[in-house]
């Protein structure tokens, strides 16, 4: 490469030294002005490249002309600025201070731009810049003199925003390299993006390593990027976006257009790029870019020079091809496209200065008055260039208010590795002339972002089909055992359990086993807005079968124990074993619970009452793999703003009444009780209720994000309690009826076995006699204790001397009681 720009020097050189020696015109006939060419830099663009050939070939152009610029030719001083603002510097103040006067600037390179033209006012000379795109550029009170034939890098934000509304993006964002190119363009485009309504999700920007930058982009869920550095930089964004997996179907990426055709192929490592040139091929595919047009696009149409547009593009590749560059293999220079700005800026100065010399020539004066002082003949060149207009290289050229070019710009895409035209815009007209030949990887257009799809976790079907089965034979079992209880309610072995209690017992289980069926309805079976009431109906059906299933068979436990107790501490209470169990007080205690739980029930739902709470899951990848989009799983609760505490209120309460009714029952575990004599089973079935809800409860809040074994553990411990609860009370007594079709003895059951009827009524009769008479005993002896204290009294005071006839009452002895019994 350096070889070749040694060439390009030498060769600039043997021109200007053949247009010293013209014969025909001396010194005084020349009209000089300064170049300043980005070349053999390493970083920000290097444009003069082919620029300088360019204007080389546009100077030989013009000179030969002789209707243009009579009696003078125009030569063209020249150096390098490697893209860099300080040595740019550097190379106009040489430029400037040394012989000849130069009478206009050219200059290449925005950031070198932007030093020379801020500071050439001040020698009251006119900078026409090929190579710049800086928005910058384009404030007019800090850059006076200043035009360009390079169109303003702002002209790509309206054709960007086109693009993103066609395409229906709306969400966007921007990575850019820190130069002030780029931070204008950016502002320019931010303003845009938000009167477009356009999201700018993130602005990442890099000094040299893009690195992490890309990486911050895959971070935000960047899919839509405006890419905004120079080409050595855009190099490693592109191998960088290749690591980081930001190409492909889900991605578009916006490049600036002015890079070579075949930029991401060159120059790898030279550049230490760490990708293939494969690799490079592969992250490039499908991105877009948007430039200015700068080749006329209609290639038989005659210029201001007499050549087409590709007539210069062939007279340029001989020229390259001198000077090593091996075009044949499409291996361009940089600053290949921009060429024709170079080629065009020096037509523009060369009909510049022909309208300044017609207008001079009318006051005799000559631009060979020029210098840095006359600001007269500097106004003349400015309104000369500003009105300037013509058919060039690169299209019609003219100068807005702001000494911007006015341009179209171009849409393409890499298609198959190549760059192909989609389209052109024309930002003043709105006009958006479009190919339809744009590919996009996977078939459809890419989204601007990961589209998020709530998918409702829900209860398994069959899952939930299963169990309310179940749950609808339990019921059936439930209401075939309460038809057998109503049935056989005039039976002993029936009537001594409390079929009343019993059949509430039952109830509560077939509410119980509703909730099963009540527990796995969600979003599947239920709307959103009727979620809440279903979250209420559940609690207050759980509990209130909860309450009456349990609640019976916990009075009855707490009747037995009673009586036991009571008979245990007192001697003269035995008989109450042996007394009828009035009901009434075993179904107020039913109803005592009944009414707690309405009251808690109640305050719950008025106060802070349950609605439709949803959790949220990590993102999860679609099955399919060509569904661009994640899925983010919910799942259904019921919750309120206090839950914890309403919650721990039921379960203190209830884990109360389990643990004390897993007491009573521990403590009447051997007793056998004529009046409710299941209470042994009753005690079984409250083990087993204890036990499968002191398990379930903890259980299920540690699982409840896990709807379907959530549903299953909770549902079969409710049939487990239900199923077993009404097998140990009932098929006792279902087996006990089977075999004994009459009324007789029921001696395996009856623990009173082979009384009849008539023998259990006469020791009733009997027993209540004998209780009758102990009490007579009771009352004659405390009369024979309290006449022996008073004859014990008397004999002390008269000394025995006296002596009377006692009468004493016969008393009952025990043997004439059993007698009698």
């Amino acid at each position: 490469m350096w070889k070749s720009y040694w060439s390009l020097w030498i060769g600039a050189a043997l021109f200007h030294c053949s247009v010293c020696v013209l014969p025909s015109l001396s010194d005084n006939n020349v009209l000089h002005i300064g170049g300043i060419f980005p070349i053999a830099g390493k970083g920000g663009w290097q444009g003069g490249q082919a620029c300088m050939p360019a204007a080389n070939l546009a100077l030989e152009d013009v000179n030969s002309r002789k209707d243009l610029l009579p009696g003078y030719i125009l030569k063209l001083h020249s150096n390098d600025s490697e893209c860099e603002p300080g040595l740019g510097a550097s190379v106009m103040y040489n430029l400037l201070y040394n012989q000849p006067q130069k009478l206009m600037l050219l200059a290449g390179c925005s950031t070198v731009c932007t030093t020379v033209a801020e500071a050439a006012k001040m020698w009251n000379l006119v900078v026409l810049c090929y190579g710049a795109s800086s928005p910058a550029l384009s404030d007019r009170n800090r850059f006076p003199t200043l035009f360009r034939t390079h169109p303003s890098a702002t002209v790509h934000n309206p054709t960007r925003i086109k693009l993103m509304k066609k395409f229906g993006w709306s969400r966007v964002a921007i990575l850019q390299q820190a130069e002030e190119v780029f931070i204008s363009t950016v502002e320019d485009l931010e303003s845009r993006c938000t009167d477009a309504g356009i999201e700018i999700v993130t602005r990442q920007s890099f000094l040299s390593d893009p690195t992490d930058a890309v990486r911050n982009l895959r971070r935000q869920d960047a899919r839509v990027i405006v890419g905004l550095f120079y080409v050595v930089a855009a190099r490693r964004v592109l191998c960088e976006m290749y690591k980081q997996n930001l190409y492909g179907r889900s991605y578009v990426w916006y490049f600036i257009g002015w890079y070579e055709d075949n930029w991401f192929e060159i120059n790898l490592k030279k550049e230490g790029i760490e990708c293939t040139v494969e690799q490079m091929r592969l992250a490039a595919e499908g991105h877009l870019t948007t430039e200015a047009l700068m080749w006329n696009q209609n290639l038989n149409e005659r210029t201001i020079s007499g050549m087409t547009s590709e007539d210069f593009r062939l007279r340029l590749n001989d020229v390259l091809r001198e000077e090593g560059y091996d075009i044949d293999k499409q291996r361009y220079p940089e600053g290949y496209q921009e060429a024709p700005l170079a080629y065009d800026a020096v037509w523009s100065v060369a009909l510049a200065f022909n309208k300044t010399m017609d207008r001079l020539h009318k006051y005799g004066k000559s631009l060979k008055d020029f210098n840095y002082n006359n600001k007269e003949i500097a106004d003349d060149i400015y309104s000369a260039i500003n009105s300037t207009q013509f058919l060039g290289i690169s299209g019609f050229v003219a100068f807005s208010s702001q000494g911007d070019r006015i341009a179209l710009t171009q849409i393409e895409q890499v298609i198959n590795g190549n760059y192909v035209v989609l389209g052109y815009y024309d930002t003043q007209a709105d006009n958006l002339t479009w190919f339809d030949r744009e590919v996009w990887s996977g078939g459809k257009v890419p989204q601007d972002r990961t589209i998020i799809r709530r998918v409702l976790r829900t209860v398994s079907l069959p899952l939930f089909i299963c169990m309310c089965i179940i749950s609808s034979l339990g019921i059936i079992v439930a209401v075939g055992l309460i038809v057998f209880n109503i049935w056989n309610s005039h039976r002993r072995v029936i009537q001594s359990s409390h079929p009343v209690c019993n059949t509430i017992m039952l109830f509560g289980v077939i509410i119980c086993l509703v909730s099963v069926c009540l527990l796995g309805l969600d979003g599947h079976f239920i709307p959103p807005d009727a979620y809440s009431s279903l979250c209420q109906a559940r609690t207050w059906i759980i509990t209130i079968g909860f309450t009456l299933s349990y609640g019976a068979m916990f009075s009855k436990v707490w009747r037995v124990h009673r009586l036991t107790t009571k008979a245990k501490s007192d001697p003269k209470a035995r008989a109450l074993l042996q007394k009828k169990v009035q009901p009434w007080k075993l179904y107020s205690m039913v109803a005592g619970l009944l009414v707690i739980d309405f009251v808690l029930l109640l305050v719950w739902q008025l106060l802070d009452p349950l609605l439709r709470k949803v959790e949220l899951f990590p993102l999860e990848d679609p099955i399919s793999a060509s569904d661009d989009s994640k899925i983010l799983p919910e799942l259904e609760h019921c919750a309120s703003e206090n839950n914890i505490v309403w919650l721990s209120i039921i379960y203190g309460y209830k884990g109360l009444v389990l643990v004390f009714g897993l007491f009573l029952a521990y403590e009447t575990r051997s007793v056998k009780v004529k009046q409710i004599n299941d209470s042994r089973y009753v005690g079984m079935s409250i083990y087993n209720v204890v036990i499968l809800c002191l398990i379930t409860a903890p259980v299920t809040m540690v699982i409840a994000s896990q709807q379907d074994a959530s549903y299953a553990f909770i549902g079969l411990a409710i049939v487990f309690c239900c199923f077993l609860s009404m097998a140990l009370i009932f098929v006792p007594k279902v087996i006990e009826v089977i075999r004994h079709p009459k009324d007789k003895a029921e001696s395996k059951y009856n623990p009173d076995a082979g009384v009849s009827k008539e023998e259990e009524e006469k020791l009733q009769k009997l027993v209540d006699e004998n209780e009758e008479l102990q009490r007579l005993i009771a009352q004659k002896e405390e009369k024979i204790q309290l006449l022996k204290d008073r004859l014990t009294e008397r004999e002390s005071k008269g000394g025995g001397g006296n002596t009377g006839i006692l009468l004493v009452p016969p008393t009952i002895t025990q043997d004439t009681q059993d007698e009698r019994i």
